[in-house]
């Protein structure tokens, strides 16, 4: 335990010191372990475990680009994502660890009390076990505060869903040296730093918001709407039958079809210098890395990534309705998800993709709407504004600009179908259910619901390329 966050920051940076860890790159066609499958050019480990890569066809999409083809990850089987809580001068504090993650743009970052896919805690790998496991698999002590089957990025997963849960437990818990123990008021003061909370940690904590005390009304209006926004049975602008119905129709207006093709296949997509890339440059790249990780449940292995080409915009339109906080949410259509459709932030696009002449390749499609709502923001507008990692496991240097911007109380009530108004309470609801908002909405929740309710840090523009 630490009494602030300035000795928790000279323990991390210890950590990482304390171990060996290296990321090479390696051509796909050359990394120990996997293979580009005959026939179908499928990208499969040897044990046929862990993940594969393969084709998606996309159509009739409903969006600006109405079909397409792409690689995607495909991963039958539901990770582990777990805190465990615990109470100590009766004050709740979460068991987190300074994880190693290939794709990390800074390698370690705080990740969950487990983190860990079925192949990894049933050691397909024939490493060690993974510690505290115990709490989160049956039988298992301690009390469930929090269990969900949650989505990941579906726009590289396909169908892919963790459980997400949070565990408060009793017992004396062993303190291994890569974790620590800290309040939920210190991890809130964490999330306004960089690329050090990582993705999973994030989506566990959205399962968390419902259980904390609301913020205090500060001084400021926001900070009063922003408070108002958590009471339960607080004044919103539609009520729960409504949103259900605003989803159900979303769902029902939605014409997806996608199917899982060979690899090989997908159009304007190749194998060259050892990375499959898109013909135009944009969107992804998938490429091969060798990892050493001296604390790692194995010490060595190969994979695949997958790295976005550029950084990505994630963030809510927020506006006060009669002293309550809303955000505007969409019902996306999220190609790779399990149930096509999720709610989703106000915004969720790479911008350099939507911007004419920054990649030097014919734009995929119109630009999303209120982008430039969002880039365009007085300063004095955005409440929060932090770069974040997105899963390290998987993905290579994916980073978002996550984002809250406040916009002015005659901005429009009336808003396109696919969108709605919703309370931060009713989005904590709705998390709790599992498989509702997908986990770039669930990652800002948590860095709203767990922020003191005060204008973010100034940040400069960023370039068009990486905004």
């Amino acid at each position: 335990m630490f009494s602030d966050t300035a000795e928790f920051h000279r323990w991390f940076a210890q950590r990482r010191q304390a171990h060996a860890y290296k990321v090479t790159r390696t051509p796909l066609d050359r990394l120990d372990g996997w293979s580009l499958e005959e026939g179908t050019g499928d990208l499969v480990h040897r044990t046929g475990r862990f993940f594969s890569v393969r084709g998606l066809d996309v159509r009739r999409s409903g969006r600006g680009v109405d079909a397409w083809q792409q690689p995607i990850i495909v991963q039958p089987e539901h990770g582990v994502l777990g805190i465990l809580v615990k109470e100590f001068g009766g004050v709740p504090h979460c068991l987190l660890q300074a994880k190693m993650e290939p794709g990390n743009v800074n390698l370690v970052q705080l990740s969950p009390t487990v983190q860990a896919t079925k192949s990894n805690y049933t050691r397909v790998h024939g490493g060690r076990p993974v510690p505290y496991l115990e709490h989160f698999v049956a039988p298992r002590g301690g009390r469930v505060l929090f269990d969900a089957l949650q989505s990941e990025q579906a726009s590289w997963f396909f169908a892919k869903r963790n459980r997400n849960m949070i565990v408060r437990t009793r017992e004396d818990v062993p303190l291994h040296e890569d974790f620590c123990w800290l309040t939920f008021d210190q991890i809130a003061e964490l999330l306004q730093t960089d690329d050090l909370v990582n993705m999973d940690t994030r989506t566990v904590l959205s399962g968390a918001a419902g259980l904390r005390r609301p913020p205090a009304p500060g001084g400021d209006a926001f900070s009063a709407a922003l408070a108002a926004s958590w009471q339960p049975g607080g004044r919103a602008l539609h009520d729960t039958a409504e949103l259900l119905s605003w989803f159900t129709e979303a769902k029902d207006r939605c014409t997806l079809e996608r199917r899982l093709i060979p690899l090989a296949g997908t159009a304007r997509w190749s194998l060259r210098d050892g990375v499959i890339a898109h013909d135009d440059g944009r969107h992804f790249t998938v490429l091969g890395v060798r990892v050493e990780a001296s604390n790692r449940e194995v010490t060595g292995w190969s994979q695949p990534m997958f790295a976005p080409s550029s950084r990505g915009v994630i963030a809510f339109l927020a506006r006060r309705v009669e002293g309550v906080l809303h955000l505007l949410v969409q019902a996306r259509i999220e190609t790779g998800a399990l149930d096509r459709i999720e709610m989703a932030p106000t915004v969720q696009c790479q911008p350099a993709d939507h911007t004419p002449g920054v990649l030097g390749a014919p734009l995929p499609g119109p630009r999303p709407p209120f982008l430039d709502e969002v880039l365009g923001a007085a300063p004095e507008r955005v409440r929060y504004d932090a770069l974040q990692s997105e899963e390290g496991g998987r993905f290579h240097h994916a980073r978002s600009r996550y984002m809250i911007v406040e916009v002015d109380e005659d901005f429009p009530l009336d808003v396109p179908p696919d969108y709605t108004w919703m309370t931060l309470r009713q989005l904590i609801d709705f998390v709790r259910h599992g498989s509702q908002l997908n986990v770039e909405a669930r990652s800002l929740l948590t860095l709203l619901g767990f922020l003191p309710a005060r204008p973010a840090a100034a940040r400069a523009p960023l370039p068009a390329s990486t905004a």
